[in-house]
């Protein structure tokens, strides 16, 4: 990572519960010592609007499951050094991936969430961004440098990875982590 400055680090919130994000925060007093370290560019718990460049670490939790987010983690993966796949959902697809196994799953789940089509073609194209047929694991759509597993992850794991990474070290995960 860099020198003297600061570990600059995003985090983002695609389809999934946000448990990740609370594991990151359930780190407690631990984030005054990441705070030392580095400076949260780019998070659903900040007000930044624009994914910045020249991001060093950006974990992602959640599956890709609409046009936008498959947008967003393009443009993410172009300005970040390494990213870190967090949790089930952004590693395998877990729930959000569920609904894969119906047959054009998009259109399945618009149907069964808007009951009543005749209100669908003026609801849609404006409010929800247009589904994928299939939920996709983050490493299906772009380079994932770090999985960080479980459902949610424990943050003695989240803070683990994030201080070997800040240090600029690679964190060893073998024995350390589980699905679930």
């Amino acid at each position: 990572m860099t020198t003297n400055a600061k570990v600059r680090v995003a985090t983002v919130w695609l389809s999934g519960c946000s448990g990740c994000h609370m594991s990151f925060l359930d780190q407690d007093e631990r984030l005054f010592d990441l705070a030392k370290k580095m400076t949260l560019v780019y998070s659903p718990i900040v007000d930044v609007k624009e994914f910045p460049e020249n991001v060093d670490v950006t974990l992602v939790e959640g599956a890709v499951a609409n046009e936008d987010q498959f947008a967003m983690l393009k443009k993410v993966r172009t300005r970040t050094k390494l990213l870190v796949s967090l949790g089930d959902c952004a590693v395998t697809g877990n729930v959000t991936a569920l609904r894969n196994s119906w047959h054009h799953s998009d259109q399945a789940v618009l149907e069964r969430a808007y009951k009543d089509l005749s209100d669908l073609n003026a609801v849609v194209p404006t409010a929800v961004p247009k589904l994928l047929i299939h939920a996709r694991p983050l490493h299906e759509v772009v380079k994932v440098d770090f999985f960080i597993p479980g459902c949610p992850p424990h943050p003695d794991l989240i803070n683990y990875v994030l201080t070997e990474l800040l240090a600029g070290r690679t964190p060893v995960m073998e024995g350390r982590s589980k699905y679930g």
